[in-house]
């Protein structure tokens, strides 16, 4: 076998010759006065040599390999890193009584640029949005944005059965409990964990250790309970911290990996895809108690931010979990999506719901 390789590359060898020498010589007779032709013309010569001769050099086919793999890979993460890049149009609907929520339309759509009209990120159908979360585990923890994002991951889902939807948002929100629902008809399974605190959240993590049973899919997010009955940065940045520590512990993947991936030395198991649901902008004059408006200030709401990426929990920080980065929507749509100033339209969800499954589909390499 090693004969037979020596002797084609030999024979590519003396090809090479032939048809770089013979050419070579034939152009520097001719186009001696024309010294960038005669450049040009060598140098498309060579490379189309070196094009025939790849397949004879193993290593050198390797490394052409590596090379696409990695340029591959770099654009599964840059498509990542853009995910959350939405732009808005809002617009005032005559149709609608100008003191609802609804007066306006709010209509988004990712940002356009060339590295964003690569990436091909798609408004999911209900229909495609099945196929993807066929037979998982699903599960959103948190406080009212991890419920009101609940609502419009079923809504997309199931937004063609009315009636059904009417009874999930009844029973959804009832104050401060739990919810699960069992979509047979996909395989899917949905708990909404009522989470207020990040130590829910904590617990939450060692729970499903406890019981060696993990989510596909994950989503996560606390801190407006925090900052209203706390208010306190440092403790949330320590929550953070310990919540990032239980992740990488009790999870069977490593967060230095930026897509699935084993930890060193464990058995091969697929890591789940987590995200964490970020806090929303709060317009601190709309907030509807004195107590919220005096508690939950422009200044702490900046240094519960500044905890978050400092407790490294974020993908973009080296930690485990990717933002589904509602600071950026509710700030983009602005005043005339929200009430209340700290819980805003459901369009703000629906937007976050699509930057989930487009994130999920980058990661688990599919295609719809």
């Amino acid at each position: 076998m090693t004969m037979m390789m020596l002797g084609a590359v030999q024979l590519g060898a003396a090809a090479a010759c032939v048809v770089v020498l013979v050419p070579m010589g034939m152009a520097g007779w001719h186009l001696s006065r024309n010294k960038m032709l005669f450049f040009s013309g060598a140098l498309f010569i060579t490379l189309a040599v070196c094009v025939h001769l790849t397949p004879y050099f193993p290593s050198v086919s390797d490394f052409v390999t590596s090379v696409s793999s990695v340029v591959v890979f770099d654009h599964r993460i840059s498509c990542i890193n853009l995910v959350n890049e939405i732009a808005w149009d809002v617009k005032p609907n005559s149709s609608i009584p100008n003191d609802s929520l609804e007066f306006y339309d709010k209509r988004w759509d990712w940002s356009k640029s060339p590295k964003l009209d690569a990436c091909d990120f798609q408004k999911l159908p209900g229909s495609d949005a099945s196929d993807l979360l066929n037979g998982s585990w699903v599960v959103v923890a948190g406080d009212s944005q991890a419920r009101l994002f609940t609502l419009s991951l079923l809504n997309l889902i199931l937004g063609s059965e009315a009636d059904r939807m009417n009874s999930v948002r009844a029973d959804l929100f009832k104050r401060h409990s739990d919810y699960n629902i069992l979509l047979d008809e996909i395989g899917m399974k949905l708990d909404f964990f009522w989470a207020p605190y990040v130590v829910n959240l904590t617990n939450l993590m060692i729970d499903f250790k406890v019981k060696k049973s993990y989510p596909d899919v994950m989503v996560m997010g606390a801190g407006l309970w925090h900052m209203l009955h706390v208010t306190n940065a440092s403790d949330y940045d320590f929550a953070l911290r310990m919540l990032r520590s239980s992740v990488v512990s009790l999870l069977p993947f490593s967060p230095e990996l930026s897509l699935n991936g084993p930890v060193t030395g464990s058995v091969s198991i697929k890591s789940p895809h987590l995200f964490w649901l970020g806090l929303p902008m709060l317009i601190n004059g709309m907030l509807n108690t004195e107590e919220k408006r005096e508690k939950m200030s422009d200044a702490l709401w900046h240094a519960y931010d500044r905890a978050l990426g400092d407790s490294k929990l974020l993908r973009q920080t080296g930690g485990p979990l990717l933002l589904l980065d509602i600071q950026s929507l509710t700030w983009n749509c602005g005043p005339r999506c929200t009430s209340d100033g700290m819980h805003y339209d459901g369009a703000i969800y629906e937007a976050a719901v699509q930057i989930m499954l487009n994130a999920l589909l980058i990661e688990s390499h599919q295609q719809l």
